[in-house]
């Protein structure tokens, strides 16, 4: 059977010119950049090279971009940084309830240390309201972070707005940009944040490696203690080989970043609007134009989303859900219950998100299977008031 991979918000597949600039470095110019040698030498042009890949794709200098572990270390090193290092300057901290968990769970984690945290609404369609944004704005705010793109729901936040208010407020804004990145174009200057993050493995680069961007003059508390790695910034020895791997990621992303964006939109809305005519109560979660290129999430009701799953990937095809079910949690995603999905509702929500590979006929499988699949599962259901339970974890609670 072909498999069918829809879960590029997950993670991508590492290009194949990516794993190819990858593979020396892990051999013969295994070196390690703090050493003087000639073989430190040359990992430490490795990774200089790469930082200008990366700031060329962002629109910022070199010496503006910190390489990390990942999206979710990049997240937590601005947000704790920002906070601890403006501690004396006050301390509420304004986001919205739509963030990836990196920003909530570092949030949460400053209020125990005596931050005030506002957690903003969003519409219907998943968007901070830049008007809610300045009204949460008191003299005691140090930051602001709101996500680029939505990771579950595609949507796009007007983050250049938010850019232009917190810095006529004198307020620090960080933005989110993991599933951004690659996606859509993102320029810090034209945004106007002090902080971005970003991770590799979200635009066909390897796992495990990010980079926080942090605006020249900016000074952030350190994450890690330890070494002078990061110039000074961000200790232990760097992770040379993916380094290499994220800037030729990144920079095959920005220059094919046009022809694709264009290429995904396409099949995406042919996607919606497929699943859309040929399923009934079927509903399209986040804005419908003003998403990603590649995201597809629907809420379909009467259906467990992971039995959905669990039903494409029998038939080859690989998507996420957005029920909680697999992570020990009853309650389905946070995303989708605050744009107000119900939750029997939100437990019945399929992502399929498009990558470098997908085709259109991949596209028309689905389309092709999917009906049947979300037939079969209804008629295993009572339409009226009904409780049951998926694998013994997760109850489903269908609806008139």
């Amino acid at each position: 059977m072909n498999r069918i991979y829809l879960d590029n918000a997950a993670t991508t597949a590492v290009a194949p010119e990516v794993l190819e600039v990858m593979l020396p470095y892990f051999t013969e110019c295994f070196g390690n950049p703090s050493s003087i040698h000639s073989t430190g030498r040359d990992a430490r042009r490795a990774i200089d090279a790469a930082r200008k890949q990366v700031a060329a794709a962002i629109n910022c200098q070199p010496n503006e971009v910190y390489f990390t572990a990942g999206g979710s270390e990049s997240d937590n090193w601005a947000i704790k940084g920002a906070a601890l290092a403006r501690k004396n300057k006050g301390n509420h901290i304004i986001t919205s309830s739509i963030e990836h968990h990196a920003v909530l769970h570092t949030c949460q984690w400053l209020e125990k240390q005596g931050f005030e945290v506002t957690y903003l609404p969003v519409d219907a369609d998943g968007q901070v309201s830049v008007a809610d944004v300045e009204k949460a704005i008191t003299d005691k705010t140090i930051l602001i972070t709101i996500m680029a793109a939505n990771n579950e729901i595609g949507t796009i936040q007007p983050i250049a707005e938010i850019g232009k208010l917190a810095k006529s407020k004198g307020v620090l804004f960080h933005t989110d940009a993991v599933q951004a990145v690659g996606a859509i174009p993102i320029d810090v200057a034209a945004i106007g944040c002090d902080m971005l993050s970003l991770s590799g493995h979200k635009f066909h680069g390897p796992k495990g490696v990010g980079a926080l961007y942090i605006r020249k003059g900016l000074r952030l508390e350190h994450l890690i203690e330890g070494g002078a790695q990061e110039r000074g910034q961000r200790a232990g020895t760097e992770n040379l080989a993916s380094i290499v791997g994220l800037g030729k990621a990144i920079e095959l992303a920005a220059a094919n970043l046009e022809a694709n964006a264009a290429r995904m939109t396409a099949l995406r809305d042919k996607l919606i609007e497929g699943i859309m005519a040929r399923i009934p109560d079927v509903k399209l979660n986040g804005h419908r134009t003003n998403r990603l290129p590649n995201n597809v999430n629907v809420s379909v009701r009467y259906v467990e989303g992971e039995a959905l799953l669990l039903r494409l990937d029998l038939a080859g095809v690989a998507g996420s859900s957005g029920s909680a079910c697999t992570s020990g949690s009853l309650d389905p995603s946070h995303v989708l219950l605050a744009i107000g999905l119900p939750h029997e509702i939100a437990h019945g929500s399929l992502r399929l998100t498009l990558g470098n590979e997908t085709t259109e006929a991949d596209i028309d499988y689905v389309l092709d299977k999917l009906p049947g699949i979300v037939s079969d599962l209804r008629a295993m259901s009572v339409l009226n008031e009904f409780t049951t339970t998926v694998g013994g974890t997760c109850p489903i609670k269908t609806v008139e």
